[in-house]
């Protein structure tokens, strides 16, 4: 799995990557001081994880995943602070570090990481086999003591919350434990559309589009809760090729 490393301290970024060599699985790619280098690096070498300080000169490491809407790797937080724990799982990192490193607690998160990339070797041609669900597909949605099996065709829009996506659909908004990239794999991409990195929207719901701020969109979902949903500036981009004719 290839890593990048974001920490303004050269001295943070050398030891962790002395610490990530025990690791086989990983390799660092790349290097960056402040999120504006990330943010290049990123879009030039796609990396699988980016391991992201949070106090930087310039933007934080939230500030920067806030704004940025481009292809995300899975975020580790590293960082002398724990005040940020709940938030850094608000915007789906994958895990929350604290400096100085261990290599225990380090370990732990390359576990995490690699259970993310790799499956079975025995399931993998099942899995690829069955691996986009389209409208007329039925899923089984626990919640708590609620069930339901719903066609996806009924799922108006899918919402990241944190570890967990919030479905839509007819009156009903069930969580379920699964990140929106994992859930994106499995959606078929003529029916849903990821608008930003917190919601994908089923494309049939659509009854209303406008230009938005910094060239982006905002579309208004048909129902009686007339959910408005913004498709961000790149996304916009693909949303207008997909649309036109």
């Amino acid at each position: 799995m290839k890593a990048i490393i974001v920490d303004d301290e050269r001295l943070a970024r050398n030891e962790l990557k002395r610490l990530l060599e025990n690791f086989p699985s990983i390799e660092v790619i790349g290097e960056a001081a402040n999120t504006d280098e990330a943010s290049q690096l990123i879009e030039e070498l796609q990396p699988d994880v980016v391991f992201l300080d949070i106090q930087m000169p310039g933007k934080t490491g939230f500030e920067w995943l806030e704004e940025w809407d481009g292809f995300l790797p899975e975020i580790i937080f590293t960082t002398a602070f724990d005040e940020y724990a709940l938030k850094a799982f608000e915007v789906n990192a994958l895990d929350y570090v604290l400096k100085p490193i261990e290599l225990a607690r380090l370990s732990e998160s390359i576990q995490k990481l690699e259970s993310r990339f790799q499956r079975p070797a025995s399931t993998e041609k099942s899995v690829t086999a069955n691996h986009v669900l389209g409208g007329n597909d039925q899923i089984f949605v626990k919640d708590g003591e609620k069930c339901w099996f719903v066609r996806l065709d009924r799922v108006r829009l899918c919402e990241s919350m944190g570890n967990y996506v919030r479905l839509f659909f007819d009156d009903q908004k069930p969580l379920v434990l699964k990140s929106l990239n994992s859930l994106e794999e499995r959606l078929d991409p003529k029916l849903f559309f990821r608008c930003n990195r917190k919601h994908i929207v089923n494309l049939n719901f659509i009854e209303k589009i406008e230009p938005w701020f910094s060239g982006g969109l905002q579309v208004t979902l048909k129902g009686e809760k007339a959910e408005k949903i913004e498709i961000s500036r790149r996304q916009s981009i693909r949303f207008k090729e997909l649309l036109s004719l």
